[in-house]
């Protein structure tokens, strides 16, 4: 009977947090603006649960058991993304807590200035030979 009871205490827990948390929590669903932009919202979730129980003696065959159990979720708000013509941008709208969220959320913007200074450095090469072609 106490096996079944602390199970069920855990397996509660762990039901209650699968109800609140799924994938449309952390990726929300798309809000459009207009028809050229639309705004999805990026969540950060933490959550932690405890359960305990134990067996009493007791004169009766089933015996008598306590438990008891608890759960706690945090959701934050940490991004968007932004799409505006097919192009996709990511705002974020919290400071990050340590050094590797840091360098994660510079990643796009470092990639975006790279393809910039690529792209003029192609388009620089491009137009000296289309230049001499035409002479």
């Amino acid at each position: 009977m106490s096996e079944k009871s602390a199970s069920g205490i855990l397996g509660t827990a762990i039901e209650k947090i699968r109800n609140l948390v799924d994938v449309s929590t952390i990726v929300g669903d798309p809000i459009l603006l207009d028809e050229h932009l639309s705004v999805i919202p990026i969540s950060k979730v933490t959550y932690g649960f405890a359960s305990g129980g134990t067996d009493f003696p007791s004169k009766s065959a089933d015996g008598l058991f306590g438990g008891g159990g608890g759960a706690g979720i945090t959701i934050s708000p940490v991004a968007f993304l932004i799409v505006k013509d097919g192009e996709v941008s990511i705002k974020h709208i919290t400071s990050s807590d340590n050094s590797a969220e840091r360098i994660i959320g510079m990643v796009p913007d470092v990639i975006d200035k790279v393809s910039d200074v690529v792209g003029m450095f192609t388009k620089d090469k491009a137009e000296p030979k289309e230049q001499d072609a035409a002479e």
